[in-house]
Parts: C-alpha cells; sequence; structure tokens
C-alpha cells in the first residue's frame, strides 16, 4: 500500500502586533494556527489544525534566529529585524502590512532639518544601533550610539541624546514627546523568511506554501498587483 508522508514543518510567529495577521495569512492558505491567538492558551508550540505544521510562538526579534538556526522553516518577522540582525535567512515576500519606517528623529525644538546637521561625535540613541551605525556611516557622520531597549524617546527629552533612530509607524508618540522625523532610513513591513537549508532540500511541501502566501499578500495588501 502507498502513502504520501511529509515531513511536518515549523513556523515562527513573533507575539504582539504582526500575530494576528500572521495567523490570517497563514489560515488563508490553509494553515490553521487560530488556536495561539485563544486567551487561555499558554502554549508556545502549537500544532495547526490540520496537523501538517506548527507555530512556534517568539518574540520578534527571535524569529530569524530559530529560522537561521533551522529550529523553523519559516517565519513571519519584520524587515526592521532582519536589517539589524542580518542573520542568514532567507527573504521571500513581502506580505505588506505591520508598514512602518525606520527614522531619525530630533527635539522640534533643535532646528535639525536632515541627519547631516547632527554635531559631529554627538549622542544617538537607539534599539537598533546596527542599522544606526550603517546609516550615519553611510553619510559619513561620527556619532556616539548609545543601545536602549525601549522609550528610546527619552534620550533627546533628558538631554542624553541629540537624537534617536526608532520605527516610527504615525509618528504620533514623536509628536507627544515634542520630537520631530528629520531622515528616513527604510521603510518596513512584515517578511515572510525561510530557512536557506530546508528550502534547497524541500521537495514542495514548503514552496507550495510560500507560493500560496506570495499570491494571498499580492491580493490583499498590493491593489496594483504590484509590491
Amino acid at each position: 500500500m502507498n502513502s504520501i508522508a511529509f515531513d511536518m514543518f515549523t513556523v515562527a510567529l513573533a507575539k504582539g502586533a504582526l500575530l494576528q495577521e500572521s495567523v490570517s495569512m497563514f489560515s488563508n492558505v490553509g494553515l490553521d494556527f487560530s488556536a495561539v491567538l485563544e486567551d487561555s492558551n499558554r502554549q508556545l508550540m502549537v500544532p495547526s489544525a490540520c496537523g501538517r505544521a506548527k507555530a512556534m510562538l517568539v518574540r520578534n526579534s527571535d524569529v530569524p534566529v530559530y529560522v537561521a538556526y533551522g529550529q523553523a522553516q519559516l517565519g513571519i518577522v519584520g524587515f526592521d529585524v532582519l536589517q539589524e540582525q542580518k542573520l542568514q535567512v532567507a527573504n521571500l515576500v513581502d506580505l505588506g502590512f505591520g508598514t512602518c519606517r525606520m527614522s531619525v528623529a530630533v527635539k522640534s525644538s533643535s532646528g535639525y532639518l536632515s541627519a547631516s546637521e547632527l554635531p559631529p561625535n554627538c549622542r544617538v540613541a537607539s534599539k537598533f544601533t546596527n542599522c544606526a551605525k550603517k546609516f550615519f556611516d553611510e553619510i559619513d557622520l561620527p556619532v556616539e550610539l548609545v543601545h536602549l531597549s525601549g522609550s528610546v524617546e527619552l534620550g533627546p527629552i533628558t538631554g542624553m541624546a541629540e537624537a534617536i533612530v526608532d520605527l516610527v509607524a504615525t509618528g504620533r508618540t514623536l509628536r507627544d514627546n515634542g520630537l520631530v522625523e528629520i531622515e528616513e532610513l527604510f521603510k518596513s513591513s512584515a517578511r515572510l523568511v525561510g530557512h536557506p537549508l530546508s528550502l534547497r532540500l524541500d521537495e514542495g511541501n514548503l514552496q507550495v506554501i510560500i507560493d500560496s502566501i506570495q499570491t494571498q499578500s499580492l491580493i490583499n495588501y498590493s491593489p496594483d498587483g504590484k509590491q
């Protein structure tokens, strides 16, 4: 008796802002991970309803780590995290949700209109120090980077830093704290990523999911049919 066998694969899903739409995206291509959204759920590994895959619930910044080391074959993570970590994962699909931008911001009263106007060797606070370093290196401006894990707006407010590099969605938090954007580093959105070796060894199971997600993302987030 012949039977078709497949290996269950693992998807790394980020807790927080991306989770709802990530679960919806996979549901649209036949993988139901909705159990992770239930208030009663305390499991960090949840199988899909069909039994073909399981979801791993991790912090946004840990998604590329689990994918890079092969503990997850696919994952969804913000492009900002990929730019900051530069781990060996395949950036497969721009999913079109979770959009924001990485920007330089300063106090509204500072008078700075662009990042190049910042004084050499000034302090810049950021959670994304690798992205910040790359940007300031590219504009040939030496700065002292100060790593903060949250509430980076306090850097300029307290006088500890002249500027910040941070993710901006609506800009409301900046405005409410007397800050203003002066330069954009890059735009960010949720990305489907994959483990390179798993993709090379794939016999079609992963590619079917990737292709379906590619199609679904174009339908949902690209009215003109282009990413």
